[in-house]
């Protein structure tokens, strides 16, 4: 799974727009705006389309700061010192070591230099030419050519294969910078995808992460994409890992909701399946999900994430109350699973919760009877 940073190019669509026909989410009917039956997003106080921000899946005020602070100043130095007090082995660094890497990325697509024009994203360069040895700039260029081998070249290509043997070196710097840092091997998942490791060599690469962080959700995510039908596994096998995962999952951890990203990995690219979405292994995999979300720790970083996705599943189940119980949690952030994989996050995240409040009203609910 790539997360997770995301072009900024949002509209605003109310809720007009019918979701892309693609992974099985079909066709959606909606009133046009204005009309007596249209539900209002705005009177829920959700946020309005576009002011969503596509950049991550939750609030981390830290990092925005930091962000805001980097690229206006060009000026690295703070990215380095949040990233030098975040906890190596946990989620958030790995969530702000992508989201660095992202936008560093971002910037370099947008400004790609010339004679007369520095390129962007240069304060990574800079980063890297001061501070070789600095772990956490080390991570975010290992993961900053990852993002770039699959946002500017084919996989299977020769430009592809080479961009990846570069980004493999580089978590390797990454990793001898930071012996116990799972994130290097985390982004060398992605590596391990893109190159084909045969089994045995991705099992090698798997056991480093887990002595590193053995219940790491993000590392798992990651590893699951190995395990797809459409990589170098099978529906099968993806879902004997999440299934396997979620069951020596911790008391509090979020793994048991790793099933239902083994099931949106395969969803069928046409459902021809009426009620495929209230089918057992659908269902199942939601339950899990949302049990996972009750006993997890307060403030989990990696919640925003199955949050996100089971939005996606229950509008799909027409399941509105509970689907609206989660936009409650997550609203205002979209830079998630399944919206990143739209052109436009924002407008499909808009779509999907405009249905989950038209659903919600059609049977009986309102602002009033919605908890808070």
């Amino acid at each position: 799974m790539e997360i997770l940073w995301v072009l900024t190019a949002v509209v605003l669509l109310g809720f007009v727009l019918l979701p892309f026909l693609r992974r099985g989410r079909g066709v959606i009917e909606q009133v046009p705006p204005g009309h007596p039956d249209a539900a209002d997003p705005a009177t829920y106080g959700f946020v309005p389309t576009e002011e969503l921000d596509v950049r991550m899946p939750g609030p981390d005020q830290d990092l925005l700061d930091v962000l805001d602070l980097v690229q206006r100043t060009q000026d690295y130095r703070a990215a380095a010192q949040l990233l030098a007090g975040t906890e190596a082995e946990g989620e958030v660094r790995w969530q702000r070591v992508q989201a660095f890497a992202g936008a560093a990325a971002l910037e370099l697509g947008q400004r790609p230099g010339g004679v007369h024009e520095t390129p962007g994203g240069q304060w990574l360069r800079v980063w890297r030419a001061e501070q070789p040895e600095d772990a956490g700039g080390a991570a975010v260029h290992a993961e900053f050519l990852v993002q770039q081998a699959w946002r500017t070249a084919t996989p299977g290509t020769d430009e592809f294969r080479i961009i990846m043997e570069e980004a493999r070196d580089a978590c390797g710097r990454a990793a001898s910078a930071a012996p116990g840092d799972p994130v290097p091997y985390i982004a060398e998942l992605s590596v391990a995808r893109g190159l084909a490791y045969e089994r045995q060599q991705f099992e090698h690469l798997w056991l480093k992460i887990l002595d590193r962080a053995p219940a790491h959700m993000g590392a798992h995510l990651a590893a699951l994409h190995y395990w797809c039908e459409k990589w170098q596994g099978s529906r099968q096998q993806a879902m004997e890992f999440a299934q396997a995962a979620a069951a020596r999952a911790p008391r509090g951890s979020l793994l048991a909701a790793l099933p239902l990203f083994a099931v949106f990995e395969h969803l069928p690219e046409v459902n021809l399946v009426r009620g495929f979405y209230q089918s057992e292994v659908v269902t199942k995999a939601v339950h899990g999900a949302l049990h996972a979300l009750h006993a997890a720790r307060p403030g989990d970083p990696v919640a925003a994430h199955v949050r996100h996705l089971l939005v996606f599943f229950l509008v799909r189940s027409e399941r509105w109350a509970e689907a609206m119980d989660q936009l409650l949690h997550v609203d205002g952030h979209v830079g998630a699973l399944p919206w990143i994989l739209s052109q436009d996050p924002a407008a499909e995240f808009a779509v999907y919760r405009a249905l989950a409040v038209a659903g919600y009203e059609a049977n009986g609910g309102s602002p009033a009877t919605l908890p808070q």
